[in-house]
C-alpha cells in the first residue's frame, strides 16, 4: 500500500511550475523537488547545449536520484519540471498538473527571462502544440492528467485549483486550451509560426 502521493506539476518554462509547486508542497506538508535545481546541484547532466544556454539532463541519473528521494521520503512529494513525467514511474504518479499559459503572454515572459532565439522558439512551439499535455497523456494515462490554464491566475488561485482537484471536490480535466485556435482566430498565428 502506497502511503504517499506523487505530484507531478510539469509544463513548458515560464508558465509557473516552480512557484506554484513550491506553494503546493508549503500548502500539503510535501517534500518539493525541483528538477533543474537537483540537475544542477547533484551534477545529473550529460552536457551543457551551449546554444540553448542549458543543461541536458541525463535521464537515467535523475531517474534514480529522484527515486532514492522518493524512497527516503515518508511524505506526499511535488515533482517540478518539464520532463517530471520521464522521470517517475508511471504507476507511481498520483497526479499530472500540465500548466498553460497564453503563447503572447508566455513570450513576453520568456523574453523577460533572457530566452531568444531557438530556445525561445522552440519552448513557444512546444506550448502551442501541447508538447509538455501530450507527453503526459501518452506516458500517465489521460486519468491522472489535468490541465489548467495559469494566464491570468495569481501563484495562490492556481494553487487552489489544484488542491480542489486533488480533495476530489473538482474534475481533472484536459483540452481545456487550443493556443492553435486561438492565434489563429486572433490572425497572429503566422506571427509565432513564421520562426520555428
Amino acid at each position: 500500500m502506497k502511503n504517499k502521493r506523487i505530484i507531478l506539476i510539469t509544463g513548458t518554462p515560464c508558465v509557473g511550475k516552480t512557484s506554484v509547486s513550491k506553494e503546493l508542497s508549503t500548502r500539503i506538508n510535501a517534500l518539493h523537488i525541483d528538477l533543474a535545481e537537483l540537475v544542477k546541484k547533484e551534477r545529473l547532466y550529460s552536457e551543457v547545449d551551449e546554444e540553448r544556454g542549458s543543461l541536458v539532463a541525463d535521464m537515467e541519473k535523475v531517474s534514480k536520484r529522484v527515486e532514492e528521494i522518493v524512497e527516503k521520503s515518508k511524505i506526499d512529494i511535488v515533482i517540478d519540471g518539464h520532463y517530471s513525467v520521464h522521470i517517475v514511474n508511471p504507476k507511481n504518479i498520483d497526479f499530472v498538473f500540465v500548466l498553460r499559459k497564453n503563447p503572447k503572454k508566455l513570450k513576453t515572459l520568456m523574453e523577460k527571462r533572457g530566452y531568444t532565439g531557438k530556445k525561445l522558439w522552440e519552448n513557444l512551439a512546444a506550448e502551442i502544440l501541447d508538447v509538455c499535455l501530450s507527453e503526459a497523456i501518452e506516458i500517465c494515462g489521460e486519468n491522472r492528467v489535468c490541465e489548467i490554464d495559469t494566464t491570468e491566475k495569481t501563484v495562490e488561485e492556481v494553487v487552489n485549483e489544484v488542491l480542489r482537484i486533488i480533495e476530489g471536490k473538482d474534475k481533472c480535466r484536459v483540452g481545456i486550451v487550443d493556443w492553435l485556435g486561438k492565434l489563429e482566430q486572433e490572425e497572429i498565428l503566422e506571427d509565432f509560426l513564421r520562426n520555428f
